[in-house]
């Protein structure tokens, strides 16, 4: 269940209370988001809409710590991230968030193999390990047949499939997709809709989306919509 209202009962997975975000701009302040609030249960697919600048990306990036907020509060899993800052808020995004970025964010000289490997390395596991969580994803993402190739050497759409599979290499808490879909082709863009579908339906994980694409956008549970600052769900919106 998603709430926008702030009454959530505070056994969400994710939970934003009050929340502002002002940027400075010369002499003027620009107020993004304005008392926003938010609960979303575990397992739960939540796809965010509003037109450009209404400050959806700046919301993905405080959920993912990327970001503070100028007041308010969010907490992930019992987590307060609003209250962390440093090493102790870069070792929670790394344990607890996966991004998914519109350009794919891949490496370019290193193959799909090293770039799903490349949020492992931060880890303590071993090398025979590193792999077994690396061949389980590619191959999730239908990709274990081009391990080998250079992003140079994969379509968008496979590209893509790569980032997912970094993304969900280290089985975080969430998953933060920026218009996972916005650099592809209709029949790519729907293919990765199916697998954020599988991620969802099949593996229990809880996704947050921003797109413009009302196509993907049907694919959530929720709807919601950023408008002067605040969340309004969406009319039929599961």
């Amino acid at each position: 269940m998603v709430r926008v209202d702030g009454k959530g009962d505070g056994t969400s997975l994710v939970r934003v209370r009050d929340l502002d975000k002002r940027y400075q701009r010369g002499s003027e302040e620009l107020d993004v988001l304005q008392g926003l609030n938010l609960d979303v249960e575990k397992g739960e697919f939540v796809a965010f809409m509003g037109p450009s600048g209404s400050g959806k990306t700046t919301l993905l990036n405080l959920l993912g710590g990327l970001d503070v907020p100028t007041s308010g509060t969010i907490s992930v899993g019992g987590d307060e991230i609003t209250s962390m800052a440093g090493r102790r808020l870069a070792a929670w995004r790394a344990r607890h968030v996966g991004f998914v970025f519109q350009m794919y964010n891949l490496i370019p000289v290193l193959t799909a193999y090293q770039n799903v490997e490349l949020p492992l390395l931060l880890t303590k596991l071993a090398k025979r390990e590193r792999r077994a969580h690396v061949e389980t994803v590619l191959s999730l993402v239908g990709l274990s047949d081009r391990r080998d190739h250079y992003p140079r050497q994969l379509s968008g759409g496979q590209e893509q499939r790569v980032a997912i599979a970094r993304a969900i290499v280290t089985d975080p808490t969430f998953l933060l997709c920026d218009e996972p879909t916005g650099d592809l082709d209709r029949k790519s863009a729907d293919e990765i809709m199916q697998l954020v579908d599988r991620l969802v339906h099949e593996h229990g994980k809880t996704v947050l989306m921003v797109t413009h694409d009302p196509r993907a956008a049907e694919r959530a549970h929720s709807v919601l919509h950023l408008d002067k600052g605040t969340l309004v769900e969406a009319v039929g919106s599961a």
